[in-house]
């Protein structure tokens, strides 16, 4: 990333540039990505190809003002702050599914961060409901953050699960990755009828007071845990929202799409 390209992505996020790659800026840059950048797997349902470049996503997320899903959004993070200097590296992480099994292998794309000041840190801004701020790294016990109470702990073969409020939500591999490993964790997330991104729609972001989710054409906002849900009549309410409350604009209401199915199963 450029100075301009920078410049343009901390615009997109409300955020000045740091003085320094400090813990208290990525904090900052962490929460301000949350409240800007929606989690979001439209492009599924509307036909649109999801590549996994530097290039590609900081198009997408900073020039077409879209969000997108943990690879998309997290890729495009770690571009960030490489480019202002902190030391990022890319971590595959297998999610916990109802069952309380590990996903797939590359599952999720999350990020360890390490600041000028000395801070590690692990920092996700493409788990959807997850924490708002980065959870240090090297902290084994309860960690407090607005969206919960999590905690890293150790698991088996020397990888690290991360808890939610003493549920599992995935689990960390510590070697370090390149974006391309991810390609296909990608592909199959939005190819796959397991996968549960190609099963429904969702767009969501964090508020000041609460989230604001739209699922189909279902609005929920979340304020002070209080939930207000509204059915969306039409597409021109639908696209209305998707502006309104996320800054996406669309031409067209997307629709679940049916999933690729390989060999004719």
């Amino acid at each position: 990333m450029d100075t301009a390209r920078t410049a343009a992505y901390l615009r997109r996020i409300g955020v000045e540039r740091p003085a320094a790659p400090t813990a208290r800026a990525l904090r900052a840059l962490h929460l301000a990505h949350l409240r800007s950048v929606p989690f979001e797997n439209l492009s599924i349902h509307l036909g649109e190809e999801v590549d996994l470049t530097e290039k590609d996503l900081l198009a997408k997320v900073v020039d077409g003002h879209r969000g997108g899903f943990c690879y998309e959004l997290n890729g495009a993070f770690a571009a960030l702050l490489a480019a202002l200097g902190f030391e990022v590296t890319l971590l595959q992480a297998r999610v916990y599914g109802d069952d309380g099994r590990p996903g797939i292998p590359y599952d999720h794309l999350a990020l360890r961060v390490g600041t000028e000041d000395g801070g590690d840190w692990l920092a996700d801004v493409g788990f959807g409901t997850h924490s708002h701020l980065p959870l240090d790294f090297a902290e084994r016990g309860e960690q407090t953050d607005p969206g919960g109470t999590f905690r890293i702990a150790p698991a088996p073969g020397g990888d690290l699960d991360v808890l939610k409020d003493g549920r599992p939500q995935y689990v960390v591999d510590q070697r370090p990755r390149a974006l391309a490993d991810f390609g296909a964790g990608a592909w199959y997330h939005r190819t796959s009828p397991k996968s549960h991104f190609t099963q429904s729609l969702v767009c969501s972001l964090v508020t000041p007071t609460g989230r604001v989710t739209l699922s189909g054409n279902k609005l929920t906002v979340t304020t002070g845990g209080e939930r207000e849900v509204t059915e969306l009549a039409t597409d021109e309410e639908v696209i209305a929202a998707y502006e309104n409350h996320f800054g996406v604009t669309l031409d067209r209401a997307p629709r679940v799409a049916e999933p690729v199915r390989i060999g004719g199963r």
